[in-house]
């Protein structure tokens, strides 16, 4: 089937907004607590996200090792360092809590489930969730989605047959560069086979959602963000992209995404209403 309709969502903060409440401070700190982290000095966010998330994330999402693996040796580096001595096993086990809690807490808001089973059902469109991510995400965010009805496999396992019907889950970490490089879209449209495509809506924060107390989510850096990432897109494919832009805007964010799911959810439609009758 000559796919020509192209859907890609964006994970963290779109798909997933507990993904990003993880990562408020109070929530973090629970977490750090209960998995025994803190106790091995990693008792702050600040040590948190400077001393093992920040040094580590090229790594962690470009790559096959893992979050766990990556933490754990960034870890036990900082325990030598400071001459601390704690078994292998021990940390072994409060990083697997840690991570697997953050995994499981990233599921994705069952209010996308109607959106998501339309678009499957509709011939010609192809879906994409792209997310700079571990490569543990990738099994989650399928899971995730088998739990919404939904088929999902692995973007690099559909390049052998892209015309499965299935959504294709396309992470950092699975392809080895990160989405605001040019070759995670160039990899994309050669594997799946998607040279035809002649619209793309893409549905994303870029950055916006996120809890992080630093300026990861500032205007500016995502104002930049969506305009590298629509670049990008029209580079690849050489073709209209439109984008939804799935930024939060209100305080009260559990009520303000469930109306953003059903805004966006509403545009969707149009959008494949509109392809289907040209």
């Amino acid at each position: 089937m000559v796919q020509e309709k192209l859907i890609i969502f964006d994970f963290s903060g779109t798909l997933s907004l507990e993904s990003t409440t993880f990562s408020k401070p109070d929530t973090l700190m629970k977490h750090l607590s209960q998995s025994g982290l803190a106790d091995m000095g990693i008792n702050t966010p600040e040590i948190f996200w400077e001393q093992i998330v920040n040094p580590t994330w090229t790594e962690g999402s470009t790559t096959g090792v893992g979050y766990k693996q990556i933490m754990e040796t960034r870890i036990r580096n900082i325990l030598v360092q400071n001459m601390s001595i704690i078994s292998c096993v021990m940390i072994s086990d409060a990083v697997s809590s840690f991570v697997d809690h953050y995994l499981r807490h990233s599921r994705i808001d069952q209010r996308w489930q109607p959106i998501l089973q339309r678009v499957s059902r509709t011939p010609g469109a192809r879906v994409i969730i792209a997310t700079d991510h571990y490569a543990e995400a990738t099994g989650y965010i399928i899971t995730f989605l088998k739990e919404l009805q939904i088929h999902a496999l692995p973007a690099r396992e559909l390049f052998a047959d892209p015309d499965v019907s299935s959504f294709a889950v396309a992470t950092s970490a699975d392809l080895g560069v990160h989405k605001d490089n040019p070759r995670f879209w160039e990899i994309l449209k050669s594997g799946l086979h998607l040279g035809a495509i002649r619209r793309i809506l893409l549905i994303d924060d870029f950055g916006y959602n996120e809890q992080r107390g630093n300026s990861y989510g500032s205007t500016e850096k995502v104002e930049a963000r969506t305009r590298n990432t629509v670049r990008l897109l029209q580079e690849a494919f050489s073709t209209e992209v439109r984008v939804i832009p799935f930024m939060i805007e209100d305080n009260e964010k559990e009520a303000a995404f469930g109306n953003l799911v059903k805004d966006t959810s509403a545009i969707i439609e149009q959008y494949l209403s509109a392809a289907v009758n040209e």
